[in-house]
């Protein structure tokens, strides 16, 4: 399929920040798309390409130190409030005084941490997989480690104890996990794929940690539920049966966000716009029209 998208880099604090547009520059909305990791790249998130055209600009970017942008060899920006910088200068660079901004697990915290600063830039907030208490979440994937077949768990542990995180016994039972709680489809599509063998190792391990239920970096003790109740605009909370970020995560910030609303995917984990893609279209475009509804009504 031909690439209908055109690539540009955006200069954010002295660093090139890689944007990728998908339909009309002036369409009547335009979607702004945060990838997760941190340390992940855009390309896994292009299934939301889907939803350009018929009226919709669909943007997506890689984050400081991430995919086609810029690595700085300072660690120092690699934070939480570095990375809203970031968002709100490729938002600014849009050129629309508000955009619908989805954000995918980690891009999801982000976004939902842009919104409760930011609400009177955006039309409309999209968290699929995302989070807001990483303490909380970070206690429900290790339920869900609990869970995995005994051999497993033992040897996760017998690794891990060891600091041996890159061990090939330690990865292949990491893979358990990832299959079941990170995207269920076999074999991953091609840029989910090349999304996790590609992350950003120095941005990944400096904010998360060495893998998805060991957070041990920068973020691990984020926890900003108590500031959700400042988000002021139709927002929709997505996660998956089987999601790693459970929807025990979902349900708790969907009671404290004004009119949130929460959707289950029931064969989904972490991935849902790749696992039932079509449902996830049909939802995120529905959301859209009624969000765009409600702003010309008000």
């Amino acid at each position: 399929m031909a690439d209908r998208s055109e690539s540009r880099f955006l200069e954010v604090d002295g660093y090139r920040i890689y944007v990728r547009s998908f339909g009309a520059k002036r369409a009547p909305r335009t979607l702004l798309c945060v990838h997760g990791g941190p340390g992940g790249n855009h390309d896994y998130l292009l299934p939301l390409a889907d939803l350009a055209g018929a009226g919709t600009r669909v943007v997506f970017y890689d984050a400081l130190g991430c995919g086609r942008s810029d690595l700085p060899e300072d660690r120092a920006r690699f934070t939480l409030d570095h990375d809203l910088l970031v968002l709100d200068s490729v938002r600014a660079s849009l050129g629309v005084d508000r955009v619908h901004l989805m954000g995918s697990s980690y891009g999801g915290l982000l976004a939902l941490a842009y919104a409760t600063r930011r609400s009177d830039s955006l039309a409309s907030l999209n968290a699929t997989g995302g989070l807001a208490d990483v303490p909380f979440a970070r206690r429900e994937m290790q339920r869900l480690v609990r869970a995995l077949p005994t051999a497993t768990r033992a040897t996760l542990r017998r690794y891990g104890r060891r600091g041996e995180f890159y061990h090939p016994a330690y990865e292949a039972a990491m893979a358990v996990f990832y299959r079941r709680h990170v995207c269920r489809l076999w074999p991953w599509p091609a840029e989910v794929h090349d999304s996790l063998l590609r992350i950003s190792r120095p941005v990944y391990e400096t904010m998360n940690g060495p893998n998805e239920f060991t957070i041990v970096g920068r973020i691990r003790s984020i926890d900003f539920v108590s500031d959700l109740h400042r988000i002021r605009v139709p927002t929709l909370l997505v996660h998956g049966r089987y999601d790693e970020v459970t929807p025990a995560v979902g349900a708790r910030m969907q009671r404290e966000i004004p009119g949130a609303v929460l959707r289950l995917f029931p064969k989904s984990s972490h991935l849902s716009f790749w696992e039932e893609r079509a449902a996830y279209r049909a939802l995120a475009t529905a959301f859209l029209d009624t969000a765009e509804r409600a702003a010309h009504a008000a």
